[in-house]
């Protein structure tokens, strides 16, 4: 039975991938450091903005102390915050979902964004109380595609929870590769949207649909119960 659903954040919830790839690629090439549209969705889109940073560092040879490092992610908070000022944009069917959902499950944000920018987005939507537990960047050792967010977030439903959730009962939302292989490794159903990377690149989610507005209470449910 479906007893949770774990939304990520960037790509799924907000449509803001464009907006973080300018970012990564002003902050990049502020270090002298070129980033293109194609190598940030092909191998960073799916890292945290710290695995980010490190693999960008790391691609061109280049040394990074962990005093750079956050120095670089504040830089990139910073930027954020006046890109998104006045440009907040759901995808098409994300609050009719999350609507229909809330009544009967329980819903959680597993995302590798800072967690003042998941707070203030969700707030400004006005989306922020239809989750029962957010885990953010900062909240975990390992991003994805290791499995710690989502189980860490299990961790966060089940502290509220009684019976206690399982993992097997619980479908991740996602839009990479990287979150779809951390939910799975951690046991759970997962279903992609090719917001970010077209179908055949998103294979190893349970199923793969184009928008959100094709889901439904019923199709998670029958998803949860599937053997796929």
């Amino acid at each position: 039975m479906l007893h949770a659903v774990i939304f990520d954040f960037n790509g799924i919830i907000v449509d803001d991938e464009p907006i973080h790839f300018k970012l990564f690629q002003r902050v990049l090439g502020e270090e002298g450091i070129t980033l293109t549209e194609e190598a940030y969705y092909a191998r960073y889109l799916g890292f945290d903005d710290r695995g980010a940073f490190i693999a960008g560092f790391h691609d061109n040879n280049r040394s990074l102390t962990d005093q750079k490092l956050s120095e670089l992610i504040d830089r990139k908070a910073l930027y954020y915050q006046d890109a998104i000022r006045n440009h907040v944009v759901i995808f098409p069917g994300v609050k009719t979902l999350i609507y229909e959902l809330a009544p009967s499950v329980p819903l959680a944000v597993a995302s590798g964004a800072l967690r003042h920018e998941i707070a203030t987005i969700l707030t400004t939507a006005g989306l922020l109380n239809y989750f029962q537990a957010i885990v953010s960047a900062e909240d975990v050792e390992q991003g994805k595609p290791e499995p710690e967010i989502f189980l860490r977030v299990l961790a966060k439903l089940n502290a509220a929870a009684s019976p206690q959730i399982e993992a097997a009962n619980c479908v991740v939302i996602e839009d990479s590769k990287e979150g779809i292989h951390g939910a799975r490794a951690a046991g759970m159903k997962c279903l992609a949207v090719t917001n970010s990377h077209p179908a055949e690149l998103l294979g190893e989610a349970n199923v793969v649909v184009k928008s959100l507005e094709e889901v439904t209470l019923p199709f998670l449910q029958q998803l949860c119960e599937s053997n796929i």
